[in-house]
């Protein structure tokens, strides 16, 4: 019997971005909306920490995780600043699906690569994800 496996959702960034050395969180939360129940956020990680604990958790559980730097902003104009970039991204992603389901014909299809694979995942270790909080600390206070 397979049991329920969840999905992580990260961003794809390239292997000299800076937010990668930033601190990440996780949210956990409901794979569908007819699950209703607050979305746990844990954190701050290391990203290598945050996506080996999200993988640990949604690997036999139908929950979705969301792995994402957090921002250290100090300003309310970082802030805004990001915000509407998300909003201005959320816009394009729009108009591109709109105009690949006028292309597809409104067909999408789903695919899950990884479902006849055998995954362990493996979590860091408790003393891992403190030396990591002590990194995290370090760069947040100087």
């Amino acid at each position: 019997m397979m049991g329920a496996v969840g999905a992580l959702v990260t961003l794809d960034l390239p292997a000299d971005a800076p937010a990668l050395t930033l601190p990440w969180i996780i949210t956990f939360g409901p794979m569908d909306d007819e699950e209703e129940w607050e979305p746990v956020v844990c954190g701050p990680y290391e990203r290598a920490h945050a996506l080996a604990l999200a993988e640990a958790v949604v690997a036999d559980e139908d929950l979705m995780a969301v792995v994402e730097p957090l921002q250290p902003h100090v300003t309310v104009a970082q802030i805004q600043g990001d915000i509407a970039a998300s909003r201005m991204a959320a816009e394009n992603e729009d108009l591109e699906t709109a105009a690949l389901d006028e292309e597809m014909g409104d067909h999408h299809h789903d695919h899950d690569h990884d479902e006849d694979e055998d995954h362990t995942h493996e979590p860091p270790s408790v003393d891992d994800i403190r030396a990591g909080f002590a990194r995290i600390a370090a760069k947040l206070t100087s």
